[in-house]
């Protein structure tokens, strides 16, 4: 649980489009009543089209003021590009708990009854130092099939919006 001693905690959540809005609905179940504030960088999206320095300047730049200024007592990473590229500097560039949400390798591993198990994510998530760590830490007994989908953040961006994916 987060403490927020004496007021109400103060969730950041960041991702770069409106596809983190499902996350920001289990926050506001799990946590009920904080202080949630959204950003959703629509300027560049989707990260996967970036180079890892691109995005990690660019994931940087536009979280240093808020997360200067903030206060606050959690951040998420709602974006499965960037978490796998730039959570390990946000929590060696700040104190606050950061939360990615990143590929979800090591329960499926826990869970497959058949060892094998896909990953379907964006080709920047498939590739990223990240996602292979998690796999040698997290999935030796596992077969893992990486599938980068290259419009996946756009369909789904696409049905969030009220849209139909054909």
């Amino acid at each position: 649980m987060i403490k927020a001693n004496k007021r109400r905690a103060r969730i950041f959540v960041f991702d770069s489009g409106v596809g983190g809005l499902s996350v920001l609905r289990e926050l506001i179940a799990l946590y009920g009543n904080a202080d949630y504030h959204y950003y959703a960088d629509n300027a560049l999206f989707p990260y996967g089209d970036l180079s890892a320095d691109a995005l990690q300047n660019r994931v940087l730049e536009l979280l240093e003021k808020p997360l200067g200024e903030g206060n606050y007592d959690l951040c998420v990473i709602a974006c499965n590009t960037a978490s796998t590229q730039v959570l390990p500097i946000l929590r060696t560039n700040y104190e606050l708990p950061f939360v990615g949400t990143v590929p979800a390798i090591k329960p499926a591993c826990q869970k497959s009854k058949t060892g094998l198990i896909s990953v379907l994510a964006t080709p920047a998530a498939v590739s990223r130092d990240y996602t292979h760590n998690l796999i040698r830490e997290f999935a030796s007994r596992c077969r893992v099939n990486l599938v980068g989908a290259p419009r996946l953040a756009e369909l789904v961006e696409e049905v969030l919006a009220g849209g139909r994916v054909s």
